[in-house]
């Protein structure tokens, strides 16, 4: 659709530097006051530099089954730092593990047990990354925004205690409509799809010469895949942060979960 020109670089390159200048004329910042502008040019030039690595091994990747695995291995590693750090700058990180897992897993399984993605396909490396870029989204938005409401509301939460509530069921009556908002994204894009937008998936396949009956079949299919997936991922966050396993506290875990 795009012709890989010089004209195709520099288009890029100046939308890039164009959106790195608002935010910094905006003066947007990112948590301790670090200015997005600058986020916002390494993300950039990051993304260009992996998608050139991704299509230089591609070929290689999907040759054999466990390249292939390797491969979304790395995908899912790299969700789950880039969704743990955005979510807590402690140890606890770790556990953003469980959320993006609990949501993707159960659905690739299903996906490849009943044949209709192949484990020696190329259509495993998309699919996945769909499946994973979609829990990594709304596990970051519920942790974060569910951390962010005990933080401002941790007066309620010691009265809710104070008068009987487990730790847990005190956290979860503050933090679960905030997490719950993280789901908004996704239903507002499977609710308008067709009308306002016309995703990735769905274009992909008209320009590679299949049906719009097919194309609206997969993009149908990947819309309520990637709702179950954000689903499990927002509930298995509320319940670890819940549980006081995903914390902001820089004590050792221990200690804070009785905080």
């Amino acid at each position: 659709m795009l012709p890989v020109t010089p004209t195709l670089g520099a288009v890029l390159a100046l939308l890039l530097v164009a959106a790195a200048a608002l935010a910094s004329y905006a003066r947007l910042t990112q948590d301790g006051g670090r200015p997005y502008a600058r986020a916002i040019l390494a993300a950039g030039l990051r993304a260009a530099l992996q998608l050139g690595a991704v299509s230089l091994v591609i070929g290689w990747v999907v040759g054999a089954v466990p390249s292939l695995l390797g491969f979304v291995l790395l995908m899912y590693a790299v969700a789950v730092r880039t969704a743990g750090r955005r979510i807590t700058p402690n140890r606890t990180w770790v556990w953003a593990a469980v959320p993006i897992a609990a949501g993707v897993l159960p659905v690739l399984v299903a996906l490849l047990s009943t044949g209709l993605v192949p484990l020696d396909g190329i259509a495993l490396i998309p699919i996945a990354g769909i499946l994973i870029g979609g829990a990594l989204t709304g596990t970051v938005l519920a942790g974060r925004r569910a951390l962010e409401e005990l933080a401002l509301r941790h007066g309620e939460v010691e009265a809710a205690m104070a008068l009987g509530l487990l730790d847990r069921d005190a956290r979860l009556e503050i933090a679960r409509p905030a997490a719950a908002g993280a789901l908004l994204p996704g239903l507002d894009q499977t609710r308008t799809v067709g009308l306002v937008t016309l995703p990735g998936a769905f274009v992909g396949m008209l320009l590679g010469g299949a049906s719009p009956v097919l194309a609206g079949a997969v993009q149908l299919f990947v819309l309520v895949a990637l709702m179950l997936v954000q689903v499990i991922a927002v509930a298995a966050v509320l319940e670890l942060i819940a549980r006081g396993r995903l914390h902001r506290v820089h004590s050792a875990p221990s200690e804070s979960e009785g905080e």
